[in-house]
């Protein structure tokens, strides 16, 4: 067949070339992978792991394990409430009477004791601070013999060795709950948000094509995308630690970038039909622009989503690994399966037309402006006057991300569930009626300095002083160790007693001894005055990590600590990820568009666009505005995590629409050489495109701020309305604004001679070329 002189055989269109020739293949190939993955992909929950906000790194990580290893330290714990509206867990237990609360509530747990799963079992007389003020109510710790991420596999069991009672009311809650609840909501979130987008999608794709069968090609295509990405995390999550969190952040990158490449590609598809080309040659038109610019974009997602590997985080390693398959994916069925699927329908790709009042129809059925498209005028209306639409645009951006100067940043508890699962009720109760402050010690993992015996009396001098120290702080309530058991006694004593400790008499002090000492090593419990995240509570944290204890090598752990180390840790190490991210996406736009202006020009709008969700998070939950209208409780903190995840989301994804925009841009510089002009038909030729393509994927966003998790509802509207800001006051004013003002610096490309092109013509003589239609882009 002859290729038309104008159509360049680059290896892109060699792709399409070899995919339109070999459909048959390519679509059984596709077909044969869709159906052996679709039986795994509705199992992925099943693989993926709660957790993953721990790193080996973190101080407080080092001094639990120390702990646990040098004293048999026991941190993960099931906690079964037991209550009575109308009882008290005081009551008397009286001969002949039926059971009292407290013998209730302690047969049904007496089976755990006989559990070799279980470590220890403190009930309420053990920790009188185990009942709730009104005594009304009472719980028991019962610790795990294992860590915090495997411990959820426990609760069946936990659960079916369980009496219980029949008078009073049992509920479960801790950690692993906690982890346990994160999965069921995690997949009921994914469920509730696929059928609100998928809908949506829809119908947004018959509103740009007008034809069902042009929209459903790209639905097809986005879903084949899903179905296997879904199945490849799920095999991945088999061999690795795969954060159950990954699974709505990559069904919202495998939906909304599935539909988006391949809703550019059948877009400029459509449009090099409509100039006469065969369908061939439109397909390899295709895969040369669009199919160029879906590769490269799809690059930049990448690069972001690679961002998050620098974290050393499962949670965050892992939605990264599932985020990079997922576009990977998308990319190779955009590339691959849609061109052999156009070839299959041919020019009956508008088939099925769908008459809507803004479309008119041309012969070919296919909507068609014979007048100037809106996006044309309004490039020229923003480049006759850039710095009028460059500087109020640009304050206003900015003043949208001013909340995030008061950010506070926090990690995550059953405070992110809605009030109805289990661990969030309990996690209620528990502040409601008890001292919560007594469940949420600040730890301390002391050892000697010198090696010695942390008994012998030096060293328990020092730890004295220590302790001593820590109880004239106004932070602190109370501090349980070693040299404070009764306050009755001096350090002279315990000096004393602990020199024969075979001969400790009094139960409580050798039981305490037994638990907190050993060796070298002790632990320090203190009691706080205020709760795990309260800002006191941090700073004593902090406090103590920077104070000298003569004798002693002190670390601290416990939720605070976590705290403190996980906000630490993170945003230590977020610099260089967005060094990385940003230094490799400027190079690969460099590369693209040959020139050294316009990829630090993307960079800057991407910037913009963040900023004005991050401003969002802060305002929205935060500080609680239109809580009630999104349906959640705010938390007074925004997760430290959402941040990140949408800085290296956002990244590549804003500069999706700065690919397939400058690509058409570029395409009609390297034609006229007239950088206004350029700008204005570029503008013309992809503004409605991208447009839509932003609205598919707000709207696949938006899907997600229905889910019932925090964190996720964080990201679906951080992620709709950076989004939203990037397709409007970003491409739409910002950008023609910027390349008016550089002129023919955007295309300053340094290690070639200049193109000999004409200049740049004047823009109120400049006479463009009709609209081919706000249907037509790559």
């Amino acid at each position: 067949m002859r290729i038309s002189r104008d159509l360049q055989v680059s290896n892109f269109a060699r792709i399409g070339r070899f995919a339109a020739r070999h459909r048959y293949v390519i679509m059984g190939l596709w077909l044969i992978a869709v159906l052996a993955c679709m039986p795994f992909a509705p199992q992925i929950a099943t693989a993926l792991k709660p957790g993953g906000f721990g790193s080996n790194t973190m101080e407080s990580v080092i001094a639990g394990n120390l702990l646990q290893n040098k004293l048999n330290a026991k941190f993960t714990s099931v906690d079964i409430f037991f209550s009575s509206p109308t009882r008290s867990i005081l009551d008397p237990c009286l001969p002949n009477q039926p059971p009292c609360f407290a013998q209730e509530a302690l047969n049904t747990v007496a089976p755990l004791s006989q559990w070799s799963a279980v470590g220890k079992v403190v009930t309420f007389f053990d920790d009188p601070h185990q009942i709730s003020r009104d005594g009304h109510a009472a719980y028991i710790a019962v610790y795990l013999n294992t860590d915090a991420d495997s411990a959820p596999n426990y609760l069946p069991g936990l659960k079916a060795r369980l009496h219980p009672p029949a008078d009073v009311t049992m509920s479960i809650g801790g950690g692993p709950v906690f982890y346990a609840d994160i999965q069921t909501v995690s997949e009921s979130d994914l469920r509730r948000a696929e059928e609100i987008s998928f809908p949506f999608a829809l119908i947004a794709l018959l509103l740009v094509f007008g034809s069902v069968v042009a929209a459903a090609v790209p639905a097809v295509i986005g879903g084949c995308s899903v179905v296997v990405s879904l199945a490849l995390v799920y095999f991945l999550a088999l061999h690795t630690t795969i954060s159950v969190f990954a699974l709505n952040i990559t069904t919202l990158f495998g939906l909304g970038l599935g539909v988006d490449y391949s809703l550019f590609m059948v877009n400029r598809y459509r449009e090099e039909l409509r100039k006469g080309r065969t369908v061939e040659e439109a397909i390899m038109r295709t895969m040369e622009t669009a199919g160029r610019a879906v590769t490269v974009s799809g690059t930049a997602v990448s690069i972001g989503l690679l961002g998050l590997l620098l974290f050393n985080f499962s949670v965050l390693r892992s939605i990264g690994l599932g985020g990079v398959l997922v576009v990977v994916i998308s990319i190779l069925a955009a590339t691959t399966l849609l061109p052999a699927v156009l070839s299959l329908v041919g020019t009956r790709i508008n088939a099925w037309p769908v008459r809507l009042p803004w479309h008119k129809p041309s012969v070919d059925g296919v909507a068609h402006a014979e007048e100037k498209g809106f996006w044309h005028r309004l490039s020229l209306i923003v480049m006759r006057r850039p710095w009028a639409f460059l500087l109020p645009v640009l304050a206003f951006l900015i003043l949208l991300g001013t909340p995030f100067l008061n950010v506070r940043l926090g990690a995550p508890d059953a405070s992110i569930l809605p009030k109805s699962v289990p661990s969030r009720a309990a996690y209620d109760l528990l502040n409601a009626r008890f001292d919560a402050n007594e469940t949420e010690p600040v730890i301390l993992a002391v050892q000697t300095a010198d090696g010695g015996q942390i008994t012998d009396p030096a060293n328990l001098q020092a730890l004295s002083a220590l302790v001593v120290r820590l109880q004239s702080d106004a932070s602190v309530r109370r501090v349980d160790s070693i040299v404070s058991i009764d306050p009755r006694i001096t350090l002279a004593q315990y000096t004393t007693i602990y020199a024969h400790p075979n001969l400790i008499g009094d139960a409580t002090i050798k039981t305490a001894l037994a638990s907190l000492a050993n060796g070298d090593t002790t632990l320090v419990s203190i009691i706080s005055n205020y709760s795990m995240i309260d800002p006191r509570s941090l700073a004593l944290v902090q406090d103590i990590r920077s104070t000298h204890f003569p004798g002693l090598k002190v670390l601290v752990t416990g939720g605070s600590a976590g705290v403190v180390d996980y906000v630490n840790v993170l945003y230590s190490e977020f610099p260089w990820a967005i060094l990385a991210v940003a230094i490799t996406t400027y190079l690969v736009l460099m590369l693209l568009f040959q020139s050294v202006v316009l990829p630090l020009k993307a960079l800057a709008m991407n910037t913009l666009s963040i900023l004005s969700a991050y401003g969002a998070l802060v305002f929205v939950f935060q500080e609680g505005h239109l809580s009630g209208l999104l349906n959640f409780a705010p938390l007074g903190f925004v997760e430290a995590s959402a941040p990140i995840l949408m800085f290296c989301a956002l990244f590549g994804l804003s500069m999706d629409y700065e690919v397939f925009l400058l690509s058409r841009v570029r395409e009609e510089y390297l034609v006229t050489g007239d950088n206004t002009r350029s700008v204005a038909l570029g503008m013309e030729r992809s503004g409605a495109i991208i447009t839509s393509a932003a609205a598919i994927v707000v709207i696949v966003s938006g899907a997600f701020i229905t889910a019932d998790m925090i964190l996720v509802k964080e990201v679906g509207v951080g992620m709709a309305l950076a989004v939203l800001m990037d397709a409007t006051l970003v491409r739409g004013l910002l950008v023609p604004a910027t390349m008016r003002l550089l002129g023919d610096w955007n295309w300053w490309w340094p290690f070639r001679p200049r193109h000999n092109v004409p200049p740049s013509a004047s823009l109120d003589n400049m006479t463009p070329r009709p609209s081919v239609g706000a249907g037509s882009a790559e």
